[in-house]
């Protein structure tokens, strides 16, 4: 081969040349990527057991405060039977006494379910912003993990530039400044 000749390069010499240049970063990346989406997984899944947790706390509550009711109610029903057997038979004495009763328990009642409702709607809101400051961690997560991958890659047009400067220099069209002097020498 004279000096006038250019190397021919085969299309299997390039793909090595490409391996050889980018099939380590490539690897690299894809294991990125990899534990980018094992770890969003991850968090995934323990807001999910984390909800589901609460949401059971929050169940069990809820019955345990609805069977308080169901007992008060059936205490003060109690009571009330109890009142009412007593009022007949002293009804000689004033019926209003028996309505002034009767409308003393169902403001403590409606007070009684008043309240429950307040705490059960604090406790939900409660529980409402807890689950979107995490939702907002985990995607200020990801948005900073997914800005650190972008920030980290090589841009398509800095490798179209690179494979351009490597196809001029294999086919001898590309001339370093400095190469051209030691080339005379």
């Amino acid at each position: 081969m004279s000096k006038d000749e250019t190397p021919v390069v085969e299309p299997n010499n390039v793909d090595q040349i490409r391996d050889i240049i980018f099939g380590s970063q490539m690897r690299d990346y894809e294991k990125r990527f990899i534990s980018l989406e094992k770890r969003v997984m991850s968090e995934s899944d323990r807001l999910r057991s984390e909800t589901s947790n609460r949401l059971d706390a929050l169940e069990s509550y809820i019955k345990q405060e609805v069977g308080s009711l169901m007992d008060q109610l059936s205490t003060e029903r109690g009571e009330r039977e109890d009142d009412t057997r007593h009022l007949t038979e002293t009804i000689n004495k004033g019926a209003s006494d028996t309505d002034k009763k009767m409308s003393q328990l169902q403001d403590q009642l409606n007070q009684g379910q008043a309240e429950l409702r307040d705490s059960l709607l604090e406790q939900s809101k409660s529980l409402l912003n807890e689950l979107q400051n995490v939702r907002n961690t985990l995607t200020e997560s990801l948005e900073r993990s997914t800005e650190e991958l972008t920030d980290e890659k090589a841009s398509r047009r800095d490798l179209a530039d690179m494979f351009s400067e490597i196809a001029m220099r294999l086919n001898g069209e590309f001339k370093v400044v400095g190469s051209e002097s030691n080339d005379q020498q």
